[in-house]
């Protein structure tokens, strides 16, 4: 797909603030190190993403891995998935090539970019699951059109995905997991997987973070949204 093809190459609102924070000696090292080994630059990027695995498994894209934390435990437990990564904040990406490489997972990628950016240049049914976990809410009203997930990104999200695949979103902040459930519930060519039409349990493969069991003490829900494209979509 030409990147010209899709709204979402002129969109100027980021759904991200750069916050390089401070980065630990090791984290520096293993961009230095481990980026060229494990990262895929925007540049480079492949339209179809299996082509940067040795082998032909479904591909997960998780949008925003935070410390990684999650896509360490996923890859670990599901080495027939391919999985990339996306963050823009640099101790979180030192952080994540420092586990790939002590876990020693063949199965991870990791970039360094706008997910917006990377999504719009993939081909179209190339991904099997889009995962975001916990993406930054936008608290305040003016801020709300930063958010990663409205309905441009969606049907970005959806024409990326292979019929059958699924698009897995988190967050403990309500009012967020309303809207997003009211615009994916809206969103052509998604359905609910839930049973009830609203949320759904948490699936086995998204592990416990210490950020999500942090929110548990402080009393705030996490609501599960996993919705599948449909097989004509």
């Amino acid at each position: 797909m030409h990147m010209s093809d899709s709204p979402l190459t002129s969109r100027a609102v980021r759904s991200f603030v750069i916050r390089n924070g401070r980065m630990t000696q090791g984290q520096k090292n293993a961009i230095e190190t481990l980026m060229p080994v494990y990262g895929i630059e925007f540049s480079a990027l492949n339209p179809q993403p299996s082509r940067h695995f040795d082998n032909t498994n479904p591909v997960w894209l998780e949008i925003g891995f935070g410390n990684g934390e999650a896509l360490l435990h996923m890859a670990a437990l599901l080495p027939d998935i391919n999985f990339i990564g996306i963050e823009v904040h640099a101790p979180g990406v030192g952080h994540l090539l420092a586990g790939i490489d002590a876990a020693g997972l063949t199965n991870v990628r990791v970039m360094r970019h706008d997910a917006v950016e990377v999504l719009d240049a993939l081909d179209t049914g190339t991904l099997a699951r889009v995962l975001v976990f916990f993406p930054d809410p936008w608290h305040k009203k003016r801020h709300h059109k930063r958010r990663i997930i409205q309905n441009e990104t969606i049907r970005s999200v959806q024409r990326t995905l292979q019929p059958g695949g699924h698009l897995h979103c988190a967050t403990d902040w309500q009012p967020y997991a309303e809207v997003m459930l009211e615009q994916l519930n809206h969103a052509e060519g998604f359905v609910n997987t839930s049973p009830t039409q609203v949320y759904c349990d948490k699936p086995d493969y998204r592990p416990l973070t210490k950020f999500e069991q942090r929110g548990l003490k402080l009393g705030h829900e996490v609501a599960d949204l996993v919705f599948r494209t449909l097989p004509d979509a």
